[in-house]
């Protein structure tokens, strides 16, 4: 019987301590670049895009586009920012996730490949938000620093 609790052993053991050297810091690069993706988004919306996202969420058919693009835009802008720092991770990351899954389905009718507007770049966002949901801020957060999570 093996046991599944053992390190795997490497294929090229010296790529061991390169891996145990870059761990630490792999789960808050990803919180960081997840939520730092996120921001330039809302703040496109913050500084001039806002009322042109309500109209278009308004042609496709919601019935408060101009409200739906302000909160999209917090999601994107003050939720990107707790999730880059770790603050509030996980109702940031929730939020952003939902939001995000409804993007999926959006771009659904397109296809996978979001070089046709398919939903690929917002499925991976999203399940990456999924992750800080489940697993919050972690070691390298304000929400670990300030001593209290979600």
């Amino acid at each position: 019987m093996n046991d599944t609790t053992a390190q795997p052993r490497l294929i090229v053991p010296a790529l061991g301590r390169l891996y145990a050297a870059l761990h630490p810091v792999t789960e808050p690069l990803l919180r960081l670049v997840t939520g730092a993706l996120l921001i330039p988004h809302g703040y496109g919306k913050a500084t001039g895009g806002l009322a042109g996202t309500g109209e278009w969420l308004t042609s496709l058919g919601y019935s408060n586009g101009p409200l739906l693009a302000t909160i999209i835009m917090c999601i994107e802008l003050v939720g990107g920012l707790c999730i880059a720092i770790g603050f509030l991770t996980r109702p940031a990351a929730f939020a952003a996730m939902l939001f995000l899954l409804g993007a999926v389905q959006f771009h659904s009718a397109n296809g996978i490949f979001w070089s046709d507007g398919g939903f690929e770049y917002p499925l991976l966002w999203a399940v990456a938000c999924f992750f800080f949901v489940i697993r919050g801020g972690g070691r390298m957060s304000v929400d670990r620093a300030i001593g209290r999570e979600f």
